[in-house]
């Protein structure tokens, strides 16, 4: 820049402000200016991750796909009580990029058989003090993966009070979203639960309506391309983050749990000594396709540490509560439902609450073991308790503190109970994340099965504990139950659920009504209730519908429900729009299941490509819609040339195909 000369300003100081002024520019256009540090591309090169510096010392990083940027430059960072590591940072080494493999099974997912493969980049920072902060890039083929790590040993505790992580979208971008409940509001005081419904296709930028952020997963679409932003590698020390809404409109940052999301008035934000490692940030991106076929949120989740005692059988459940509620926990209606569960070639039953006051001990041993001569197991369902819930179900308070657990389970196993349904947890704070973790590891060594209800999202636990069967954080088929509100939207929020919450992680919607809502006009025709048995991943499913509806259902819909897997070897997205169609394809036991659901008010007629569903026959069978408001047809259909079908799916209706 060249000397600054005064011309006509020279007197009454008129020159050294002018100077200052400039200067001030100078120093602020430096200060954001950015340099490139290093990239990281995936191993096809399709996606490349350019990490950079400014001059304030803040790391930058910025995406793009086949060239084209998907996320602009957007900052990184700590901020300790102890110390800042958002800004003043010196890159001391970008080591240099190596493979990841890793390949792995998994019964609760979509896919069976799961391969990993990603290019990994450390960048390794110093504060002018000599602290040190590692950001650890993975970049696979379908998308971007990065974590905090603090290398050095220090049995001090440490203080998380802020991540600076930004995610910088398009302003044309557009979102598909889920606002953050607010703490301590909804039945009984048991929010937040990732109940809430999806704003569909709104500008990146629109307020949340509820003042408190976003859950993940969170869906973008920048032209062509997809964006999925999620967590993982929840662990000890974590708290469950959030997205908030940025300071520009296409921006968000990450955001800790409100400070009443804890356990018995633990810790919100992370506390932690040293070595630390933050979970990791996850960014699936491509076509929709890409996303909705992604495991991205398993392949980044730790493995397990010890294998399962007991061999982990997924499998489908009888259950009483969703349709007739508390008052019917009781001995009779329990056993009807054991039978039922038999009939059907199911392998559960879910006793819900109240079971310990209408029931009692002795007369639960006295299902259970009538269930075991009919090959069904029990899954007792509990209350999680504690001050944050206000919730009246029973049992309550039987799993707070270790020792309570191990008594319970103690007692459960000698009872021989297969598993437990835990409701109404208390957030995402790290004291409650820590509960759940207890759970999950003294459950292990029992070889109970476990679902949590009014939870969080499972972020890849799953994966590290295998007993995890499935996790709710979802507003399911039970309120549909509630009002008729709920029933009006109950479509399209189904057909949001195979692109968002239901991508990596088991989703217990407990589906399927296929008769009658008692006091609801259900939206959604047969055939789509059908077709979630199919298109909802969970590791138990739990139906719905109960034995007097199943009754009126036509041999061939209920032949079809006693084969539908429990564990799916491969999966594939055939066709579909958030909040409008779904159609999936799930390979099991030696067939393909194609399910369809169409959200619009309109029928619509599909044509469906089939062509890469791998050994599918050509000729297979429908069950679709039938000509009465709640009926099916069955028919038999050949695949086209080159595996091509055309099917007229009703307005709210579905269909199931399947291929030997």
């Amino acid at each position: 820049m060249k000397k600054l000369r005064c011309w006509t300003l020279s007197r009454g100081g008129w020159c050294a402000m002018l100077s200052m002024l400039m200067a001030m520019v100078i120093a602020q256009a430096s200060a954001a200016e950015s340099r490139a540090l290093g990239e990281v591309a995936s191993p096809d090169g399709r996606i490349r991750v350019e990490v950079s510096l400014d001059g304030h010392g803040t790391p930058h990083y910025a995406v793009e796909l086949e060239g084209s940027a998907v996320l602009r430059p957007a900052p990184m960072g700590l901020v300790l009580a102890e110390a800042d590591f958002s800004r003043g940072l010196i890159l001391h080494e970008a080591g240099a990029a190596t493979k990841v493999t890793d390949s792995y099974e998994l019964l609760t997912s979509k896919r069976r058989h799961h391969e990993y493969l990603g290019n990994r980049r450390e960048f390794r920072w110093r504060t002018a003090g000599g602290q040190r902060l590692d950001i650890v890039f993975q970049v696979s083929n379908d998308g971007v993966a990065f974590r905090y790590r603090f290398p050095e040993s220090d049995q001090s505790i440490h203080h998380l009070r802020e991540e600076t992580t930004a995610f910088r979208f398009s302003t044309e971008a557009r979102a598909w979203l889920q606002p953050m409940s607010v703490a301590k509001t909804g039945f009984a005081q048991t929010n937040p639960s990732y109940e809430e419904y999806y704003l569909q296709d709104v500008a990146v930028g629109t307020p949340s309506p509820l003042g408190t952020g976003w859950v993940y997963p969170a869906l973008f679409r920048n032209g062509d391309t997809w964006l999925l932003l999620s967590e993982g590698s929840l662990a000890r020390g974590h708290a469950g983050s959030r997205l908030l809404d940025g300071a520009t409109a296409g921006e968000y940052r990450i955001g800790f749990p409100d400070p009443r999301e804890n356990f018995q008035d633990g810790p919100v934000n992370p506390q932690f000594p040293l070595p630390w490692q933050s979970p990791w940030r996850i960014i699936a991106i491509g076509s929709l396709k890409t996303i909705a076929e992604s495991t991205l949120g398993t392949d980044l989740a730790d493995p397990p540490s010890h294998p399962p005692v007991a061999p982990v059988v997924p499998g489908k459940a009888s259950w009483s509560w969703p349709l007739l509620g508390d008052d019917q926990t009781v001995f009779e209606v329990q056993k009807r439902f054991i039978d039922y569960a038999a009939d059907m070639g199911w392998r559960y039953t879910l006793i819900d609450s109240m079971w310990d006051s209408q029931i009692g001990d002795e007369r639960v041993r006295e299902l259970i073991d009538y269930a075991r001569s009919k090959g069904v197991r029990i899954l007792l369902w509990y209350n999680s308790a504690g001050d944050w819930n206000q919730a009246h179900q029973t049992p309550r308070d039987r799993l707070l503190t270790r020792a309570d657990r191990i008594r319970e389970f103690d007692r459960l196993k000698a009872m021989g109970v297969a598993g437990l349904k835990i409701d109404f947890f208390g957030g995402d704070g790290q004291s409650v994340i820590g509960y759940y973790l207890d759970i999950m590891e003294d459950a292990a060594p029992y070889g109970f099965l476990l679902n949590f209800h009014g939870a969080t999202l499972p972020r890849g636990w799953q994966r590290t504990y295998p007993n995890l069967m499935t996790v709710e954080a979802v507003r399911g088929l039970e309120f549909v139950t509630f009002d008729q509100a709920n029933a009006d939207q109950a479509a399209t929020h189904a057909t949001m659920l195979p692109f968002t919450r239901n991508v990596f992680d088991p989703m217990d919607f407990t589906p399927m009504v296929l008769d009658r809502i008692n006091k609801i006009e259900r939206r959604t025709t047969p055939a789509f209730e059908l077709a979630q048995s199919v298109l909802f991943v969970s590791g138990i499913q739990h139906y719905a519908e109960i034995p007097d509806g199943m009754a009126k259902a036509p041999d061939y819909v209920r032949e079809f429900l006693r084969g539908v897997p429990s564990v799916w070897e491969d999966s594939r997205y055939i066709a579909g729009y958030p909040g409008k169609q779904a159609v999936f394809a799930r390979r099991g036991d030696g067939r393909w299941y194609v399910a369809g659901v169409n959200a619009e008010a309109e029928s619509i007629t599909l044509e469906l490509d089939l062509s890469e569903l791998a050994g599918a026959s050509p000729a297979g069978t429908l069950i679709a819609d039938g000509e009465g408001a709640l009926s099916f047809r069955r028919e038999e259909v050949r695949l086209g040339e080159k595996k091509k079908l055309r099917i007229e799916v009703p307005a709210r209706g579905g269909f199931v195909l399947t291929l030997e």
